[in-house]
């Protein structure tokens, strides 16, 4: 009798584990995560604001008092670079690798003068960066993104009140997810 309860609870544990599994990997399997969306939108190196319908992707900006674009990356060649400023009451900028990992993450408070001005770059080109600093760069924040080549960023704009829109729209459309020239 133990022995039938010991194989039951052997089959019950590993059922839970083979589906915990499974949820985890799904993802990965059907071409549904975020990453993959991104990438459907358009080309890279270039942000592109969401609409508040859900497009093709399935990817959509659900927030009434947020605007939202999001580009996709690498820095296989060259690192990125992400510039954008404006009148604009809050902003925020969230960087993720190809898992969806973020890597990083700013605001408005906590950048330099308010402006949006990040590098994003593998351990080797920030070196190269830092050995030849040039002047275009010196108010720039240096992010490593360490394993993964590719990504996206998704930048937010705070838009409380229908005075504020055409200033979101501006600031996002402004916005640069460039590759970095030197």
């Amino acid at each position: 009798m133990r022995s039938v309860l010991f194989a039951i609870l052997i089959g019950l544990v590993g059922a839970a584990l083979l589906h915990i599994v499974i949820i985890l990997a799904l993802p990965q399997f059907t071409g549904k995560d975020a990453n993959t969306r991104v990438l459907g939108l358009y080309e890279m190196d270039s942000f592109f604001a969401l609409a508040n319908e859900p497009g093709p992707t399935g990817l959509a900006n659900d927030d009434p008092f947020l605007r939202v674009a999001v580009c996709g990356f690498s820095i296989d060649v060259a690192p990125v670079r992400f510039q954008a400023s404006g009148n604009v009451p809050f902003w925020s900028l969230s960087v993720f690798d190809a898992n969806s990992n973020e890597v990083f993450s700013m605001n408005d408070q906590t950048s330099v003068n308010g402006n949006l001005d990040l590098v994003v770059a593998t351990p080797i080109q920030l070196v190269e960066l830092r050995k030849t600093p040039t002047e275009k760069l010196a108010q720039s924040i240096m992010v490593e993104m360490p394993e993964q080549q590719e990504g996206y960023a998704v930048l937010r704009v705070l838009s409380p009140a229908s005075s504020y829109e055409e200033a979101a729209r501006s600031f996002l459309a402004e916005s640069g997810c460039e590759p970095l020239r030197r």
